[in-house]
């Protein structure tokens, strides 16, 4: 699991998450956690430090989750050339409609923790992904899997997770044009 943060590692890139959820996710999942630390500037050359170390441990796929935005795959596609790693892009041109309802159906559980200003108010922070949101979503002109970054998430449990992730909400706050909601593990 790459996971990259701030340059201090107090946050993960886009979605703000303390390292504490990340890890706890990457152990439910039985992942090895790979970590960079890297200013928005310096992001592209620490993923590729982060990638020479993953295929140097024997790993020789990454998998992304990417649905569209060529620049995303071709990025994703030319960090893991570098490092001899092959990029995998397994939702890469779904439908984020069918992919919503997919997440839905497979009983996981995932809480919006940032949500674009100009889209969704801090109201939408903490609340868990459902299918009520789908046509709230379509009102708000906003993708149902957020692929526009109108919103990110954490997920809490998936049928691959050895057992759920208990978190408690913190402070909310506004920077950048997003609100985000501050987690703990319980």
């Amino acid at each position: 699991m790459v996971t990259m943060f701030d340059e201090e590692a107090v946050r993960s890139r886009s979605h703000g998450l303390r390292p504490e959820i990340l890890a706890a996710q990457a152990e439910r999942l039985g992942l090895t956690q790979f970590v960079g630390r890297a200013t928005w500037q310096t992001y592209s050359d620490v993923f590729q430090r982060v990638l020479h170390d993953v295929a140097a441990s024997g790993v020789t796929h990454v998998i992304f989750g990417d649905i569209m935005f060529d620049e995303h795959r071709m990025w994703a596609e030319r960090m893991c050339e570098g490092s001899g790693l092959t990029a995998v892009e397994p939702l890469w041109g779904e439908s984020t409609d069918a992919l919503f309802d997919e997440w839905i159906a497979s009983g996981a559980d995932a809480m919006i923790v940032t949500a674009r200003a100009q889209y969704l108010d801090e109201s939408w922070l903490g609340r868990r992904l459902d299918a009520a949101m789908a046509e709230e979503f379509v009102r708000l002109g906003v993708d149902k899997c957020g692929e526009r970054g109108e919103y990110h998430t954490v997920v809490t449990n998936a049928p691959v997770f050895s057992h759920p992730l208990t978190v408690r909400h913190g402070d909310i706050v506004q920077h950048g044009g997003c609100w985000a909601l501050d987690l703990d593990v319980t």
